[in-house]
């Protein structure tokens, strides 16, 4: 290209940032503030936990829901049994299967006089602004869209003109009734989150909690829904005209309705945690349990920033394991100081097993351009390493309680284990945009039998379903695994094409780490 192309090319790209620049966020917004409802405990998850909870002072209980259909039905449950609020805090909330069998448990909830404040991540919320508007205007429901694109101005050029501002987003995802029980974890909302798409899985994990954690997700909410960031979805876009909240009811009534549902409407009627949550029977394990998360105000950097970061408040449970530390992340880039501290944790004799995914099996190969500079470093200080393997899982078709669904899933679980006698399930992965520019939050619960079990189990699996990565007396990389009885080394990426790993190549040679 001549230097005259490219002056030009450069002047486009200047006025076409001038012309973006023009259109702004709404000013002056006017938005209520409010917060968790208390006293709330005559409500049925009231009644129902509260006998649970008088026998065991200051603990909390959790369920983990590994299967998709008990997550789904974990939500819709609650939701149907609501009496005064839902607070729903997500990333993504898909307007698929079981995206829109959540929104009508959601409306039916309203429709009961129930407050249901939803609170949606904008990185793909303009692709609903319908129905958020619709939602908003129920009497019942608002819907807020947190640190919001201009609508009306280009996506992409946002990224140019406003990368400081739309750069951050909210990773958190969580579901409380009542401030009586809630569900914190790895999960979005959308079908390859809940075992519905028939083409795609990620193995994921949550946690059902009730006790004293449930407080804390709520007090966590209310400083987002109040933040400055979160902006009410008819505020951006105009309101929903009378008649749009009608249709969209009488719609997700005939979805209902067809085949896609039917499965989901099923579980709600049959499965076992179906029947336990209604007859309130579920049985919780219980412990001492915190919630840990990110500020609203991440993005804002202020004097403390780094000492509020969610990884800095777990870092000190972490460091302090002697024997095990088990860490499952989907995306794991932990930067030169992250990768320094789990490397001394192994040097002094913990035992830090890692599972994420391998190039083959991540659905953001660039993240692996992150992560692949730091295998050798963590392999020669003695971490062990594991990769989803793409293939075997496709055979193996095993399902563990604790990673369900990897017959044909990409991992995205986010999840560990402290010396097999506590846990972290939450939103965080342990990549360097969670770490230090997402918003992200968890549950670190300490039981025995819960952490213990899974650990078990997932030692007793890895095997059928990841290589472990490992160095050669050359020191270059080699993929082990089992299959039918038989051991396989692969001397290069498993099973991911040239393209993919030129890409993976060119991306490594870019500063965009931090981002990834």
């Amino acid at each position: 290209m001549l230097k005259k192309d490219i002056a030009r090319l450069a002047l486009v790209c200047c006025l076409l940032s001038l012309l973006d620049g023009c259109k702004a966020l709404p000013e002056n917004v006017e938005k209520k503030a409010s917060f968790a409802l208390r006293d709330t405990e005559s409500t049925y998850l009231g009644e129902v936990f509260g006998p649970q909870l008088a026998a065991r002072a200051d603990q909390s209980g959790v369920l983990l829901l590994s299967d998709g259909l008990d997550a789904f039905v974990g939500r819709a449950l609650l939701a149907e049994k609501a009496e005064r609020s839902i607070d729903v805090q997500y990333y993504m909330f898909h307007q698929d299967t079981v995206g829109q069998l959540l929104i009508h448990s959601l409306i039916r909830a309203a429709d009961r006089g129930v407050r249901v404040r939803m609170l949606i991540d904008d990185m793909y919320g303009a692709e609903a602004d319908g129905v958020w508007t619709a939602l908003d205007s129920h009497p019942h429901m608002e819907v807020r869209l947190f640190n919001p694109f201009i609508r009306g101005s280009s996506k992409n050029m946002q990224f140019v003109t406003r990368l400081s501002d739309v750069n951050y987003r909210m990773h958190s995802k969580s579901f409380t009734v009542d401030n009586q029980a809630t569900i914190v974890g790895g999960r979005n909302i959308g079908d390859e989150y809940f075992d519905a798409d028939k083409n795609l899985a990620f193995a994921d994990i949550d946690v059902l909690a009730v006790g004293p954690v449930v407080p804390e997700v709520s007090r966590a909410f209310d400083q987002y829904w109040n933040s400055s960031h979160a902006y009410p979805a008819s505020i951006l876009t105009a309101p929903a005209a009378p008649e749009v909240l009608p249709a969209l009811k009488v719609q997700l009534e005939n979805f209902r309705q067809q085949g896609a549902a039917k499965r989901y409407i099923a579980a709600l009627t049959d499965s076992h945690l179906a029947r336990s949550l209604r007859a309130g029977t579920t049985e919780l394990s219980w412990g001492q349990a915190q919630v840990i998360h990110d500020s609203s105000e991440k993005k804002e950097r202020g004097e403390n920033w780094q000492k509020e970061l969610l990884i800095s408040q777990l870092w000190p449970y972490m460091k302090t394991t002697t024997e095990e530390l088990l860490i499952i992340s989907p995306y794991f880039v932990p930067g030169e100081k992250g990768a320094e501290a789990l490397c001394k944790l192994s040097e002094k004799g913990v035992k830090v097993i890692i599972l994420t995914n391998s190039l083959a099996s991540n659905d953001v190969s660039a993240v692996h351009a992150g992560y692949s500079r730091y295998r050798k470093q963590l392999l020669r200080a003695g971490v062990i390493l594991y990769e989803l393997d793409e293939e075997i899982k496709k055979e193996v078709r095993k399902r563990f309680t604790w990673l369900l669904g990897l017959s044909k899933s990409s991992l995205h679980a986010k999840t560990m284990a402290l010396d097999r006698k506590a846990m972290f399930v939450g939103s965080m992965n342990l990549d360097l945009r969670s770490l230090n520019i997402n918003n992200e939050i968890g549950i670190l619960f300490f039981n025995e039998d819960v952490a213990g079990k899974s650990a078990r189990i997932f030692m007793d699996n890895i095997d059928k379903v990841a290589f472990r990565v490992e160095l050669d007396d050359s020191g270059s990389l080699r993929w082990k695994t089992n299959r039918a009885g038989r051991q396989i080394v692969l001397e290069d990426e498993p099973y991911a094409g040239f393209w993919t790993k030129i890409s993976v190549w060119l991306i490594r040679q870019l500063p965009v780490e931090s981002f990834l």
